[in-house]
């Protein structure tokens, strides 16, 4: 049995930046832990927050969580480009992260709108975000 955030091609996508963001910080010299630790920190809340607002029964909830996780990846632009600046990464692997980013950025808008458009509040169950069923 699976979650239905799991299905949710966002979650996905926001999984694997995740894990990118784990194996590229792995390579980071010492002294950089501050940078470690936040942005590997700031990349897992937005898986985290996209399934602990699919858990949610409100929309408004919903809503919430969604835009905590859009928050958190603005929160990444700015350390992947102290990375970059500090030659922790190069441009290509800078340029790919920032890029995956600007999907789920797109995407998680594409699901608070879908569920503006569904009204103010109510319970009913959610399933935007595509799925890749």
């Amino acid at each position: 049995m699976s979650f239905a955030f799991e299905k949710l091609v966002v979650y996905q996508k926001s999984v694997d930046f995740a894990d990118s963001i784990c194996a590229t910080t792995e390579e980071f010299q010492r002294g950089y832990w501050f940078l470690v630790d936040q942005l590997n920190r700031a990349a897992l809340s937005i898986s985290s927050n996209i399934a602990e607002g699919n858990g949610r029964f409100t929309i408004p909830d919903r809503k919430h969580f969604f835009g905590i996780a859009r928050g958190s990846v603005q929160e990444c632009v700015p350390q992947l480009e102290i990375a970059r600046r500090r030659g922790l990464i190069n441009e290509t692997k800078h340029t790919e992260l920032k890029s995956q980013l600007e999907e789920i950025s797109r995407m998680l808008s594409g699901l608070i709108k879908g569920l503006e458009g569904r009204g103010a509040g109510g319970s009913r169950e959610c399933g935007a975000g595509g799925s890749r069923e």
